[in-house]
């Protein structure tokens, strides 16, 4: 277990309830070269830029409240491999454990900061790391905290097969109405249709659409969600 994960007081391999996914299993996109190869580029471009952006919206948390200004939490990604994702902090609170309460709107955890950082979706844009390092992609499955993992994949029979793609900043499912709270089993069920759309009919192409759609959903803030 490396210094970043330490903190953690868990063993990374046996944090996720679900068996490997087989490399045969894993999906097209997940097998791509060129996908590959745009991830480190954009993440490097973005992390490059957006430099001076990043370092203000560091400065404003740290000016704004107490606490630390990157919220680490564990995700499961692909293989069910679990990882730490990083995101600039928007809440009072940093769960990390067999409980975790997603937020909602109006939810008295979420800092003045942090309701901004949401609404735009700054708060996403530490991932670049987590894109760079090869945790994550560009685009693919939205990757939730472990304990929703446990919950929900033991609901919904398909929710494994959200694993055999390498999870993303954006997707599919945030592009259809399927972002933020799912305070039903129907949402969550609806999003894990998406994923799975993504993943079995995964293209070049598809991932531009999702990437175009998704700059235009920020600009416009017709997804906003708290």
């Amino acid at each position: 277990m490396n210094n970043i994960t330490a903190g953690f007081g868990a063993d990374l391999a046996a944090v996720s309830l679900y068996r490997p996914v087989p490399i045969k299993e894993l999906s097209d996109s997940a097998r791509s070269l060129p996908k590959r190869l745009f991830d480190i580029a954009c993440s490097c471009i973005g992390l490059v830029f957006l430099a001076p952006l990043l370092i203000a919206i560091s400065i404003v948390i740290k000016l704004t409240g107490p606490g630390p200004v990157l919220f680490k939490q564990l995700r499961t990604g692909l293989g069910g491999k679990a990882f730490v994702i990083y995101k600039f902090r928007t809440m009072s609170t940093l769960e990390n454990g067999s409980r975790v309460v997603q937020a909602c709107r109006g939810d008295s955890r979420i800092t003045r900061v942090g309701s901004f950082l949401r609404r735009s979706s700054l708060d996403e844009l530490p991932q670049l790391w987590n894109v760079l390092i090869g945790d994550m992609s560009i685009v693919g499955p939205r990757p939730h905290a472990v304990a929703h993992d446990h919950y929900y994949g033991a609901l919904l029979p398909d929710y494994r097969d959200r694993f055999r793609a390498k999870p993303g900043i954006t997707g599919l499912a945030q592009c259809n109405g399927a972002r933020g709270p799912t305070e039903t089993l129907d949402k969550m069920s609806r999003r894990i249709r998406l994923d799975l759309v993504y993943i079995e009919r995964w293209s070049l192409a598809m991932e531009a659409r999702i990437l175009v759609k998704t700059v235009s959903i920020i600009v416009t803030g017709d997804a906003c969600a708290f």
